[in-house]
């Protein structure tokens, strides 16, 4: 009786967790290098399971509705990968044969289109479009012997889009669900030259440990990108919402019910009442033109004040509040006397930010000396191809011994565990250079302005002269005044005004 009562209650339990086992499956979730831990936590909070962190990936597992909602509601993920097949392969006819064995009538028929994408890192692979080619061949050959036809390659628009990824010898063949790049939420109208990306942005947001308790300022905010993520992170809105389309959504067994309540759901779970502000301002008036397009296509023009003024005349906000800002830093923008910039930065953020925490993305070991504060954390970051720092200052009123006998503290116990980390950063890194000759700088324009290498960075690198001609960046400046008073006057009614999903009008 025992047994049988036994067997009644535990047969189900059984079948179902069989059948959850069915449906779930691998996940690959892509992002930046660096964001890996950041990216890991926001699965860990949606739900997913066996959350693995790789090198500019995070593996998990989950159903068809992970599969959704990592799409739509992950800030820090570029792709969202289904792998449907792992093998080896030490030669392209490897690859070839290795996946002819897919079925690929599972995936397509001759009415559909696909796309190739190929990622490697391989002595014996060093052309990613000739495996990309290898792999389209294996599939119209496979439909030409069953068919007699074959389905046709679309690059821009293809129904079914596939990655694969080989490290060495270990391939991974994935179906891409997320077609465009994540980054592109949907809201950006209009750029500013060398714009941040905003998967980036995010997650140098989530960094910062700040959830919308405190005022958020951007003083060189460009077109606007750090403001409207953290305040998409500060209402709980989903990056997705204003998105046109996924690659999923052409799938065979696309769930169009499913999705729709997922889109649903985030949007009944948005956070209106969110009690901090979102400011940025910039001295160029172009670069405040298009950040407001932004902000208003984002829905958060009540939320998020721009105005042009200059850092310079910053002052003390009224309440409390974060500065996350990627001032200019040389490389693709230029911008008349750089080190002056940052020193200006470091004199405004010590006189006019006490009490406040400040981060700030640059990339020359040269502008980070000149803000002259001395960091609690450095976070390597990369943006684009440069490697940057991500450094946070802490700015206290009066000497750090009376501040740390007051019981205030610099670094917090896992600021000090990462800071401990061996091989943080790469040896030597090129940022590490040091000028040799500041003082011919000091009123240097983009004409004159150069930058003095040691010899000895550039004889490791079989390197040229230890000079390079300096281009800098322009057209991003700060604030007057404090924050809080002028461009935000209130709420009236519903701050989001959300635009359809499918609507055909978008740009």
């Amino acid at each position: 009786m025992f047994l049988s009562r036994f067997y009644c209650n535990f047969a189900p339990r059984k079948v179902f967790l069989r059948h959850l086992m069915e449906q779930t499956f691998e996940i690959i979730a892509k992002t930046f290098m660096g964001l890996e831990p950041v990216l890991a936590k926001e699965l860990t909070r949606l739900g997913a399971i066996d959350v693995q962190i790789g090198r500019r990936m995070v593996s998990f597992k989950g159903d068809k509705e992970m599969l959704y909602r990592a799409n739509f509601q992950l800030h820090t993920a570029i792709k969202i990968l289904k792998p449907i097949r792992h093998f080896k392969a030490k030669s392209a006819d490897d690859v070839y044969e290795e996946i002819r064995k897919t079925d690929w009538t599972e995936y397509l028929d001759n009415d559909k289109t696909f796309a190739v994408d190929a990622v490697v890192f391989s002595e014996e692979f060093r052309h990613s479009k000739f495996v990309s080619y290898k792999v389209k061949d294996a599939i119209v050959d496979q439909f030409r012997e069953k068919t007699g036809s074959r389905p046709n390659i679309s690059v821009a628009n293809p129904d079914i889009r596939l990655n694969i990824h080989i490290a060495e010898d270990k391939c991974t063949l994935s179906l891409d669900s997320s077609g465009e790049s994540l980054h592109r939420r949907g809201y950006r109208q209009e750029t500013m030259e060398a714009p941040l990306n905003e998967v980036l942005a995010a997650g140098m947001i989530l960094m910062t440990g700040w959830k919308g308790e405190t005022d958020f300022i951007d003083p060189m905010c460009g077109s606007g990108t750090l403001l409207i993520e953290a305040a998409l992170i500060a209402h709980n809105m989903a990056p997705g919402l204003f998105r046109k389309e996924y690659a999923f959504e052409k799938w065979p067994d696309f769930d169009a019910e499913l999705f729709d309540r997922i889109y649903n759901d985030c949007e009944e779970n948005e956070n209106e009442d969110v009690k901090c502000h979102f400011y940025g301002y910039d001295i160029d008036p172009k670069a405040v033109n298009t950040a407001r397009h932004n902000v208003q296509a984002a829905g958060l023009t009540s939320s998020i004040t721009i105005e042009q003024q200059d850092f310079k005349n910053f002052k003390q906000p009224a309440e409390k509040s974060i500065i996350v800002t990627n001032p200019p830093y040389g490389e693709r923008i230029s911008t008349p006397d750089l080190l002056g910039t940052y020193r200006m930065i470091g004199e405004r953020l010590k006189h006019e930010f006490t009490g406040n925490d400040a981060w700030v993305l640059s990339y020359r070991e040269e502008c980070f000396d000149q803000i002259g504060l001395k960091p609690s954390i450095k976070i390597p970051l990369y943006n684009g191809s440069l490697e940057c720092e991500f450094r946070k200052y802490q700015m206290f009123d009066g000497k750090m011994k009376v501040f740390r006998s007051e019981g205030g503290a610099v670094k917090t116990d896992d600021e000090k565990r990462q800071m401990a980390e061996k091989h943080r950063f790469k040896k030597n890194r090129e940022f590490k250079q040091r000028l040799e000759e500041q003082e011919q700088n000091e009123d240097a324009d983009i004409r004159s302005f150069t930058f003095h290498r040691h010899d000895v960075f550039d004889n490791k690198r079989g390197g040229k002269s230890g000079k390079s001609e300096f281009q800098g960046r322009s057209g991003k400046g700060g604030f007057q005044g404090k924050p809080g008073k002028g461009g935000f006057q209130g709420k009236s009614g519903k701050p989001f005004k959300r635009r359809n999903r499918f609507d055909d009008d978008e740009d």
